[in-house]
């Protein structure tokens, strides 16, 4: 009999000392903090799948390659690391081509993850085969393809760095399926550092100068590579000296919509008040972004631009700007900030005066229409949105796809707590869900809303199939106008009375949420509104996705 003592010690079990380039992509993620991967699967990528089964990153499964896409270019716009998407070749890789799209004209860092065909089979016209570089070169920061297996997990760093360094932006990575295949050492390569730039002691100079001469200085902000901090900081900065900022259309949220400094929104079909501040200011002062087609509506520069700006942005090349440039700084906009702050700006009256004025136009806009209902009116965004915003919580987050349902939200969305506002610049239609249940995936303890119009919604709505899958909970407004808005628009100001390829016939939206396994209502009186909006909200605290599908009449305007 062995008593205790002499029991034989148990040895561990030798760690692998291989294992496949697939794996070692997995691993490389996993060391880089990457939280979750979008994939539609594929055979062309098993190895890559397999070493997910056990791994940290959560799979999230998507319905179709252009949904994925989006869920990860949001998820890059969310936090300071890409968006992982993983789709197989051919078909796979071009449904996912419209997120690349949207990542490059926003500037969002995004890996995709491409299956392909074994290497021998190239040149062959083999099934599904495609060229990477033909498809991709053109619209990708960078495309990589994985012909040396010892290089996955450099491979996949560089990606990354690539991904988030200078103007971020979307990288492709390109996996032949017998290259991941392969046996490789253990070994991960450790994340690039990313350079953030800075206020040089010259450009510092330059700016304090600017701004003592200035009477009217508007900042710019823009872009989505801020942080919270970042954006507080420079909110704090800019109430303390009465500067005025407005924000790039669809960014807003950096500076908070309830900030005495926020002026309004600027972009296609911005209001009025925001045309004063570019024909009155001094002094422009862009951070995250460039003066490109939307801001300046088609590159027209106005009167301003043509005293003095300051472009605050990491693309050297300050690509997709317009006008002329009297100065650039060359970093993010967390180390610009940072650095602002140590200036010896002074305090003028003025600026505050001008803020003020300018503050005043951007309240009386955005203030809400009374919520009143009318029995015998059909349904009203106006009125769905005079009950919505005043049941919000503080940090609510909306998202947007394109169209003009989203003017209301521009108006009256109290955008809180960066970030708060996540949409597609290049105008992209489909983004509303993708986006909406990233952000739900991202900030599970936050209300997340997104609005959608009947057009966009069918685009990617099968993606509620995946919130239902993974728990997301956003709040989903469909506003119903039975056609494509924003073109009928553009029809009625170039071809008046003759409206052609514009006009839908829609399904129960309502119904089609139940059918996901949500929360669905349907409204056509502005009466039920009220009842609505309660029993979507009730849902979405329980837990569930909530869907209110509004039919409003054709050519509803926010303004």
């Amino acid at each position: 009999m062995t008593s205790i003592l002499e029991t034989p010690a148990t040895t561990a079990p030798a760690l692998p000392t291989t294992e496949t380039a697939g794996h070692a992509i997995v691993r490389t993620l996993e060391e880089h903090g990457i939280p979750r991967a979008y994939v539609v699967p594929g055979e062309s990528y098993l190895e890559v799948l397999d070493g997910l089964h056990a791994s940290s990153i959560e799979t999230i499964v998507c319905r179709q390659e252009g949904g994925a896409a989006y869920m990860a270019e949001a998820e890059g716009k969310l936090s300071d690391l890409p968006g992982i998407v993983m789709v197989t070749r051919g078909p796979g890789a071009a449904n996912a081509l419209v997120g690349l799209h949207t990542a490059w004209q926003d500037s969002t860092p995004l890996v995709l993850f491409v299956g392909l065909i074994p290497m021998d089979h190239r040149g062959r016209e083999a099934f599904q085969e495609f060229d990477i570089h033909g498809w991709f070169d053109k619209g990708a920061k960078r495309v990589l393809v994985l012909d040396s297996a010892e290089r996955a997990s450099e491979t996949v760093a560089e990606a990354i760095f690539a991904a988030r360094s200078g103007r971020p932006g979307p990288v492709v990575v390109g996996l032949p399926e017998d290259v991941i295949r392969r046996e490789v050492p253990v070994t991960v390569h450790p994340p690039i550092p990313v350079a953030a730039g800075g206020v040089s002691i010259s450009d510092a100079a330059a700016l304090t100068e600017a701004l003592r001469e200035a009477e009217k200085p508007l900042f710019v902000t823009g872009g989505s590579d801020w942080t919270p901090e970042a954006s507080a900081q420079l909110t704090a900065w800019l109430e303390k000296h009465g500067i005025a900022a407005a924000a790039e259309w669809r960014t807003e949220g950096v500076v908070g919509f309830d900030s005495p400094s926020y002026v309004g929104p600027i972009g296609y079909g911005r209001p009025k008040p925001t045309y004063d501040l570019f024909e009155e200011t001094d002094l422009l002062v862009f951070v995250g972004t460039v003066p490109g087609d939307v801001l300046t509506s088609g590159y027209i520069a106005r009167q301003g631009w043509h005293r003095r700006n300051f472009l605050i942005t990491m693309d050297a090349s300050l690509r997709g700007r317009s006008g002329a440039v009297s100065h650039q700084i060359v970093a993010k906009p967390s180390a610009f900030v940072r650095d602002l702050q140590a200036l010896d700006v002074p305090t003028k009256p003025e600026w505050a005066e001008w803020t003020a004025r300018m503050r005043g136009q951007q309240e009386e806009f955005a203030a809400l229409p009374p919520a009143r209902t009318d029995a015998e009116a059909p349904a009203r965004m106006d009125t769905l949105m005079a009950h919505l915003v005043p049941q919000l919580q503080d940090d609510a987050l909306v998202t947007l796809g394109a169209g003009e349902h989203t003017n209301w939200a521009h108006r009256y969305f109290p955008v809180r707590q960066y970030p708060a506002m996540v949409s597609a610049g290049n105008g992209s239609m489909g983004y509303s869900i993708p986006s909406a249940v990233t952000a739900s995936l991202r900030f599970p303890g936050r209300q997340i809303v997104t609005i959608a119009g009947d057009g966009e919604f069918l685009m990617n709505g099968q993606e509620l199939a995946t919130a239902r899958q993974y728990g997301a909970a956003p709040l989903v407004v469909v506003m119903d106008n039975q056609e494509y808005g924003t073109i009928r628009t553009h029809q009625e100001r170039h071809h008046p009375g003759r409206i052609s390829g514009t006009q839908l016939v829609n399904p129960d939206f309502a119904a089609m949420a139940v059918a996901f396994g949500g929360f669905g209502v349907r409204v056509e009186r502005d009466a039920d509104v009220p009842a609505a909006v309660a029993a979507a909200l009730k849902a979405q605290r329980e837990g569930r996705f909530a869907l209110i599908h509004l039919i409003v009449g054709q050519r509803a305007q926010a303004y």
